[in-house]
């Protein structure tokens, strides 16, 4: 099951042409979901894009907004991980202020999260990290101290686990 509890993870993979992200956005906006996070790139076929779309839970609405996507021009196939096993993982780059009195207890606390400072400077530490959104919270919550100067997050991207994938 989903990591993300209360949400779904959906994968839309659509050819790579102008215009499918947005077709597919707007279907989502008219139906009333707000799309928590939404992530896009090429696949391994570089005619296929992949959305990673996490919407809030409200399977009947859900049904009949994946069976109208499926029918979309240029979407190739959707699926819904929500009660599938699978891997999923965010990434962040967090800047954070960092005075030289805190500089060893930052990196500790890095360490701990398994987050690499990717740069420094006299005033400031640079830091990525990626794992499940609730981890990527917690250490955002435990960096607000530090005073965060800077935070991007690439929104969920979600895998099947075992040997079924998405185009099967």
């Amino acid at each position: 099951m989903s990591e993300t509890h209360g949400m779904h993870s959906i994968t839309v993979l659509v050819e790579n042409k102008p215009g499918v992200l947005a077709r597919v956005c707007g279907l989502f906006a008219r139906r009333g979901f707000n799309i928590e996070s939404l992530t896009v790139s090429i696949t391994d076929d570089p005619t296929i894009s992949r959305m990673t779309i996490v919407v809030a839970d409200d399977e009947h609405e859900l049904a009949q907004i994946i069976s109208q996507t499926n029918k979309l021009i240029d979407v190739v196939k959707v699926v819904d991980y929500y009660s599938h096993p699978t891997a999923e993982r965010e990434l962040a780059l967090i800047k954070v202020a960092v005075k030289a009195a805190d500089r060893a207890e930052l990196m500790q606390v890095a360490n701990i999260f398994r987050a690499n400072i990717i740069d420094i400077s006299k005033t400031t530490f640079t830091i990525e990290v990626t794992g499940s959104k609730s981890k990527i919270d917690a250490f955002v919550e435990l960096l607000k101290p530090y005073g965060i100067k800077e935070a991007v997050r690439t929104g969920t991207i979600v895998v099947s686990r075992g040997a079924s994938t998405a185009m099967s």
